[in-house]
């Protein structure tokens, strides 16, 4: 070992190792990110010691401390303990310091907060024109905010008003619907996106990143403009490692905070994010009367019980009047007894 390894603090190495063990299991970039956040915040709560030198003890005392002094959510708990199942399972090599049995935090069974169609008009309204769209496509195509802002120009058929979304929630690819009261704006938006690439190829830039080693198999489809965002960023930016100017998708910031302007705007009162507008398009479709497979299937979910939270937030209660909306001695045998 040389002296710059002697140099290298231990940390590095070991995200290092995250890193490649990450991309070898094709992990998505932010599954990765979130782990090294964990991993990073555990080495840390432990004064800086190597997760080699810790145990289960450490791992469990680190996760009561998320739980009760910092209060997180149920789901940011099991995050945390996955990243460290991870780490000691995948990366080091030793499960036994990290034991899966540690009980998961249950989450409450909530129903997701769902807009009606009214006031999904009204937010559609009030968002900017340059992000209309694409909050569109969050409620009539039922998509994650990522798999929206990473559609390509390829993946979209005006044609057979469908979708091909390609990475999905644990890589997973399927097809969905475009809206047909959208298909004129994305015929448009199309014709931008091409306006724009020719301009930018002018320019020297125009390249795109492509997935996986398809680059390499592929170099001319960097600069092809069907493999251009669907919704490019307003800027390019030059790639530190080729040299490239290149352009990249809209941030899902920009959308985020698109929506909550939004509703500000509006006055809804109920708590709306991108996410929302998906829980939305499930709801409605259940409403419809679509069946529950289908809604599975064009959500992405792997097992029907995930959208089965769908049907606790349709409508209760139907049928069923509330005793203050009787009237007066429906219920009464006249001496105030029932």
């Amino acid at each position: 070992m040389d002296a710059t390894d002697d140099a290298a603090p231990p940390t590095e190495r070991l995200l290092d190792r995250v890193h490649a063990v990450a991309r070898a299991r094709y992990l998505s970039p932010r599954t990765e990110a979130a782990y090294r956040s964990w991993i990073v915040r555990f080495v840390r709560f432990s004064d800086l010691r190597h997760p080699t030198e810790l145990g289960s003890v450490d791992v469990r005392r680190f996760l009561e401390w998320l739980a009760t002094e910092r209060r997180v959510a149920a789901s940011t708990l099991n995050q945390a303990h996955v990243a460290l199942l991870f780490l000691y399972r995948d990366v080091l090599g030793e499960p036994a310091r990290c034991p899966a049995a540690i009980p998961r935090a249950r989450r409450r069974g909530d129903p997701p907060d769902v807009l009606v169609p009214a006031e999904m008009s009204r937010l559609l309204a009030a968002v900017v024109p340059a992000h209309r769209l694409a909050v569109s496509l969050l409620y009539g195509a039922g998509l994650r905010l990522m798999e929206c802002l990473t559609l390509r120009v390829k993946d979209v058929d005006v044609a057979r008003r469908r979708l091909h979304v390609r990475e999905g929630k644990g890589g997973k690819g399927r097809f969905t619907m475009l809206p047909n009261a959208v298909r004129k704006e994305i015929a448009e938006q199309i014709e931008r996106v091409r306006r724009l690439h020719g301009r930018d190829v002018q320019r020297g830039g125009g390249y795109v990143v492509l997935p996986g080693a398809f680059e390499r198999k592929s170099p001319a489809a960097s600069r092809d403009w069907r493999w251009a965002w669907l919704f490019p960023a307003s800027r390019q930016y030059v790639d530190g490692v080729t040299g490239q100017r290149r352009r990249h998708h809209v941030f899902d910031t920009t959308i985020q905070r698109a929506v909550s302007d939004a509703v500000r705007r509006t006055g809804l009162t109920k708590r709306v994010t991108p996410h929302t507008l998906r829980h939305s398009f499930a709801t409605q479709l259940l409403r419809s009367g679509y069946d529950i497979r289908t809604v599975q299937e064009l959500l992405g979910h792997r097992d029907v019980s995930t959208t089965q939270i769908y049907l606790h937030a349709l409508d209760e209660g139907v049928g069923v009047r509330s005793p203050l909306d009787l009237p007066v001695g429906v219920l009464d045998d006249g001496d105030g007894r029932l």
